[in-house]
């Protein structure tokens, strides 16, 4: 397999825009935020090019995230020849399941995964400007098998269809496995989430446990799993969120911080900017990818990560976690427990009861009434 790290957003939207520029059969493009404005322009620009040229140009924006993309943006691409879809449009029986995925393949042979969003706030280097992310170019088998995830997703963006939700089970749902490593595609519905599924697996034996997660709340057993790890003497860091754009998902973090630190995992907070990468290190797996550590990408979203364990994407993935690390405030056990205020505490529970009750409850009964 052919990778190369992202290690920026300037990085990731001058790969994005080479492999745009280069395709001469088909682009599928896909992502959960995508903005009016720079970059987005430019990315729609490139598309409509390559539709102009015969390129099968397809476009699939989740209709949450981009909701502040105006209904006619799209015009200039559908009438060069270019299709594009809204992922799950605004309706209260089912506003809670979101594509969360990021994603773009160019003539089934480059692809482009992370969790970069198309939108200004993921332009720069993620230390002096814009929020800090990751993604992974890559070539090999697994980029037709992410171009037919792309294809599986985009024929079921509307939800019309009863009949699908099965077709969409067995689509939206499973793993792939090729030479290069596997492919972990989530959705909701019944069933363990594969993703998570297979971090427990590889968490059973783990010695090294390195995570960088801009949104950090896990199911009570893999933060179980997590803290065996460090009973047994191996090493848990995780690189979470200083700063955020969602300050209730951090609070519901804090409040795992003295648990977790109390059974042996070291916690760092990333500073200079937001934090936004998904990546995690269990001794010789990466997995990148666009899932967070968190209910809602486990059992809500539609989601995708990659399970890799060549050598040389591990060590660069190392490095990749090391760059963060140096960016990061460790945080002392002691002293947190010292500056918890009662307030704090009770904003911090609030939280992780909104986010690990509340938020499932209603994903729940939504799916049960769309079956």
């Amino acid at each position: 397999m052919d990778f190369r790290w992202l290690r920026t957003g300037n990085e990731a939207f001058a790969t994005a825009r080479e492999a745009m520029e280069s395709a001469r059969a088909t682009i599928r493009f896909e992502s959960y935020i995508y903005a009016p404005e720079p970059p987005g322009d430019d990315y729609r620009e490139l598309l409509v090019a390559a539709s102009r040229r015969g390129v099968q140009v397809r476009v699939l924006v989740d209709a949450f995230g981009s909701l502040m993309l105006p209904e006619d943006y799209w015009d200039t691409l559908r009438a060069a020849g270019g299709d594009v879809r809204w992922f799950n449009r605004m309706s209260l029986d089912r506003f809670n399941f979101r594509d969360h995925r990021k994603l773009l393949t160019c003539d089934e042979t480059v692809a482009i995964v992370g969790g970069f969003n198309v939108a200004p706030v993921s332009l720069g280097d993620g230390v002096q400007s814009g929020w800090r992310d990751v993604g992974l170019r890559l070539a090999g088998p697994l980029v037709p098998e992410l171009e037919a995830s792309f294809d599986a997703l985009f024929n079921l963006a509307d939800f019309r269809h009863r009949r699908l939700s099965r077709f969409r089970k067995l689509r939206t749902g499973r793993m792939v496995q090729t030479s290069g490593g596997e492919l972990l595609l989530s959705g909701p519905g019944r069933g363990q989430n594969l993703i998570y599924r297979s971090l427990q697996r590889d968490l059973k034996g783990a010695r090294t446990v390195r995570v960088i997660a801009g949104y950090f709340l896990p199911p009570p057993r893999l933060r179980r799993a997590l803290t065996r790890v460090a009973h047994r003497g191996g090493t848990v860091q995780l690189i979470l969120a200083g700063q955020t754009d969602i300050p209730l998902m951090q609070a519901a973090t804090r409040s795992l911080y003295q648990r977790l630190m109390r059974a042996g995992v070291e916690i760092h907070e990333y500073q200079p900017q937001v934090l936004h990468t998904k990546l995690l290190l269990l001794d010789q797996a990466v997995y990148v990818g666009s899932s967070n550590v968190d209910v809602r990408s486990f059992r809500i979203n539609y989601e995708l990560m990659l399970r890799l364990t060549e050598p040389g994407v591990v060590r660069e993935a190392t490095e990749v976690f090391e760059s963060h690390l140096r960016h990061s405030r460790l945080i002392s056990p002691r002293d947190w427990r010292k500056a918890r205020t009662f307030w704090a505490k009770l904003k911090e529970r609030a939280a992780l009861f909104l986010f690990t009750r509340i938020d499932p409850l209603i994903a729940r009964k939504q799916l049960r009434s769309f079956r």
